[in-house]
């Protein structure tokens, strides 16, 4: 035996008392330490009042920004019980706070159904605050207790009178914990706009008071998920003008399902378990979606003239293509893949989804024969495209055999063949194109120029989109393939895919049309982390022989500021990437040691749905009001 081995024995076992844990380890318990975790502090709590409200409980929750980001949340619902715990032997509101899986969601007589059933989620958000205090309204007495890194500072004590009933809980997150402890505000009213939805009635209000004229928002939704696909679908052209919309109870689960197919060719599908965001889907999708298949199916063949029309029947792309729905399910006891619950695990809830979307949808159809006539219209067209987009594949695989070699000619590939060390640059144009293929490192940097303006697959089938060469040039470069079971994440060559435009209005079109793409088609890509946008500079500042550059008008300016009067200073604005020589390209935007790129990601998909919707759809009075409304945001738009 080794010293080593010798000194290991059971002194060397480290046990974390109470949350120290969670400090010790946060990502374990909030997912990440970056601005996604900070944000996910406040969902936790909100997830409390929530709970409070699908319980019956509670009717209104205020969500304030303090100055100094400090959260502040309140709920008009029972309250945390203030009595002495029994095991414990200290106020109930302080084990809630400090102690790991202690809560009401554990008892089935307290919550039927909850979201945060790992309880984990207050006591966490305590240990990963620089302080955290909370108030209880309940039975006539204010009762109180702070915190300061989920260790109580007193116990709970009664500091005056309140009427009614609820919780107040404030936080301050640990700045030693996160990289950034700047709250966003559109990140949380997205989010508790979506809590509305989801529980019809309840009464969200957030308030933004880090500035005297903050931002505020209220959101009560009579309509609930139906006024949720709604939405989704303002900016496009329903084939059928009334959400589908059923409930239904079986084995102690209730599904709440609401449906409404468009013109369009993409498939929207957001899921949720006893309110809380299923990111990743799980068992509920499943089942939704194989009923779906099944149902559809099931009519094609009573449609005697549309079946003669199909050679086999409909897969899960073709009854999907253009649906938006919504599906929210409550379940006693739900399993996910990981505490951020991005995922829904319970095998049971599959087949149940599946009894109940089949046996309602069957019911609503044969009710409305119109409407299922003009999705099975669609569907058939969604088939003939799917088909052709196969042949369309396979033919551009054989011709990729005969040229030899399976990369389009255009792509001036990096040495690197680990894609963890690999970068592909989408550069606009072949002037720029050239410059950066002299200009980059050619060992961890590809380059793939693109000529024009790629198409707008938010109008196009996968069909015409693979009939498009710069699209099928940059499919073929990244190596995932495209469109349904072809897609592979796994596959892809690079794992930072920048995209380098120019800073003018083109550019900023050429720009949005590529990451239209990315969402529509290659979504995982932007969900790992692999998309990114260069920032070229916007002007080059030389005095005399020096030169500096400054990437907004504020850096100008500063610049400017610094050379004083010292000499002649000349400013050159850069309308676009080819006014670069491959020296300064690699200087400014290429060299990773230098350059600054911006990560593409989803932190709102609902948001993100709807601005690719407005932006690049059919519809214009929306797309009109979104430019009214933030075009004083923009900045720098060189027209």
């Amino acid at each position: 035996m080794s010293q080593q081995e010798a000194t290991y024995g059971a002194e060397k076992i480290k046990i974390l008392e109470g949350l120290e844990a969670v400090r010790k380890r946060p990502g374990m318990y909030i997912g990440t330490q970056d601005e996604s975790g900070l944000h996910k502090m406040v969902y936790e709590v909100v997830d409390n009042s929530v709970d409070e409200a699908m319980a019956g409980h509670c009717s209104h929750i205020l969500i304030k920004i303090l100055p100094g980001n400090i959260i502040e949340v309140s709920d008009n619902g029972r309250g945390i019980p203030t009595g002495i715990h029994p095991d414990k032997g200290v106020s109930t509101i302080e084990v809630v706070l400090t102690i790991l899986h202690a809560g009401g969601k554990f008892e089935n007589d307290a919550y039927k159904v909850s979201g945060g059933l790992h309880g984990v989620g207050v006591s966490v958000v305590n240990a990963l605050s620089e302080w955290l205090e909370v108030e209880v309204h309940q039975g006539g007495k204010l009762y109180y207790q702070k915190y300061f890194t989920g260790i109580p500072d007193k116990p709970v004590a009664v500091i005056g009178e309140a009427a009614g009933s609820g919780t107040t809980v404030r936080f301050k997150a640990d700045a030693s914990i996160f990289t950034t402890t700047e709250f966003q505000y559109d990140m949380l009213s997205s989010r508790f706009r979506e809590m509305a939805f989801l529980n019809k009635g309840l009464n969200l209000k957030v308030q933004d008071l880090r500035k005297e004229d903050g931002h505020s928002a209220e959101f009560n939704y009579s309509g609930g998920i139906v006024s949720f696909v709604e939405l989704l679908n303002e900016s496009r052209h329903p084939i059928h003008d009334k959400v589908i919309h059923f409930e239904s109870q079986k084995d102690g689960v209730m599904a709440e399902v609401a449906l409404q197919y468009s013109d369009t060719y993409s498939e929207n599908i957001f899921c949720f378990t006893n309110a809380i965001n299923n990111s990743l889907g799980g068992t509920h999708l499943e089942g939704f979606r194989a009923a779906l298949t099944r149902t559809m199916n099931d009519f094609l063949k009573k449609d005697a003239n549309s079946a003669k029309k199909m050679d086999t029947g409909f897969s899960g792309e073709d009854v999907r293509e253009g649906l938006t729905a919504v599906i929210s399910i409550k379940v006693p006891q739900p399993q996910f893949n990981s505490q951020t619950k991005e995922k829904l695990v319970n095998a049971e809830v599959k087949g149940i989804m599946q009894t109940i979307v089949s046996e309602r949808l069957t019911l609503y159809f044969e009710e409305n024969p119109n409407i299922i006539k003009k999705i099975i219209e669609k569907s058939m067209l969604a088939a003939k495209a799917r088909e052709a987009a196969r042949k369309a594949r396979d033919l551009t695989r054989r011709k990729t055999v005969l040229e030899g070699g399976g990369l389009p000619g255009k792509l001036a590939d990096c040495s690197e063949k680990d894609p963890a060390f690999s970068e592909l640059y989408l550069v606009e144009g072949d002037s720029a194109g050239g410059s950066a293929k002299q200009g980059r490192d050619r060992n961890t940097q590809a380059i793939l120029p693109l000529k024009g303006k790629i198409l707008n697959v938010e109008k196009s089938r996968l069909d015409k989109m693979l009939a498009n060469e710069e699209i099928r040039t940059l499919i073929s470069a990244m190596g995932t393939g495209i469109g349904g079971d072809e897609f592979n994440v796994e596959k892809i060559r690079y794992h930072k895919i920048v995209i380098m435009t120019d800073a003018d209005i083109d550019g900023s079109h050429i720009r949005t049309l590529l990451l239209t793409f990315f969402f529509r088609y290659m979504r995982p890509i932007i969900e790992r982390g692999y998309l990114y946008i260069a920032q070229p500079p916007l002007y080059q500042i030389k005095k005399g022989q020096e030169a500096d550059y400054a990437y907004s008008d504020r850096e100008k300016d500063e610049i400017l500021a610094k050379h004083g009067k010292e000499a002649k200073t000349i400013i050159q604005r850069y309308k676009g990437l080819g006014e670069m020589n491959p020296e300064q390209l690699w200087e400014t935007t290429m060299d990773p040691a230098k350059r600054v790129v911006l990560q593409v990601r989803l932190d709102d998909l609902v948001e993100a749905e709807e601005t690719f919707t407005t932006l690049m759809g059919d519809e214009v009075g929306p797309r009109r009001r979104f430019i009214e409304d933030n075009a004083l945001k923009v900045a720098n738009l060189d027209l």
